[in-house]
């Protein structure tokens, strides 16, 4: 067993929801193997406050939480990152900046839970859903056996997770 632990980015347009989201599970689910980060490629400069709201009320301490540009990843004293995911997909038809050391990367898209319309019990529906697909999703990629898999057996691992077919817990 290696102590490695790993850097995993999670990236989208706003930096308001789903990345923010993924980072604070990843950080959760992952202690001790895994640390999250999230960026936005055009960041709103806050957090979305049901964002806020539904971290708080799953007993996460939200102090972590920031809008942040992802031209901070790519800066030199920046975290060598190992994986970075796209969780919309707008974010995953941009060109993203050149991560040194060539992380691993999968588009992991999410529905925007921002752009929901209805009445705010649906808004916040909406962002509990996004919870729960992203949980799902970073549930299955931190149970892979990153040790003795081989690179191309994780990528399609990576993306099998980003399509739904992994997602679910079957491995």
């Amino acid at each position: 067993m290696t102590d490695k632990i790993y850097n995993v980015l999670f990236l989208c347009t706003g930096n308001s929801a789903r990345s923010v989201l993924a980072e604070a599970i990843m950080n959760r689910i992952g202690s001790g193997k895994f640390r999250a980060f999230s960026a936005g490629s055009q960041p709103k400069g806050e957090v979305h406050p049901y964002t806020l709201d539904l971290l708080r009320q799953l007993n996460y301490d939200t102090g972590f939480a920031r809008s942040k540009d992802w031209s901070e990843f790519a800066e030199p004293d920046a975290p060598a990152l190992d994986f970075v995911f796209t969780v919309c997909d707008s974010a995953a038809n941009e060109a993203c900046p050149v991560w040194p050391g060539q992380p691993m990367s999968a588009h992991w898209g999410v529905p925007d839970p921002v752009a929901a319309t209805g009445t705010e019990a649906e808004k916040r529906l909406a962002f509990a859903e996004a919870y729960r697909m992203l949980n799902a999703r970073i549930s299955a990629f931190t149970s892979l056996p990153l040790q003795s898999i081989d690179r191309m057996t994780l990528q399609r691992r990576l993306d099998d997770i980003g399509s739904g077919d992994q997602a679910e817990g079957a491995a």
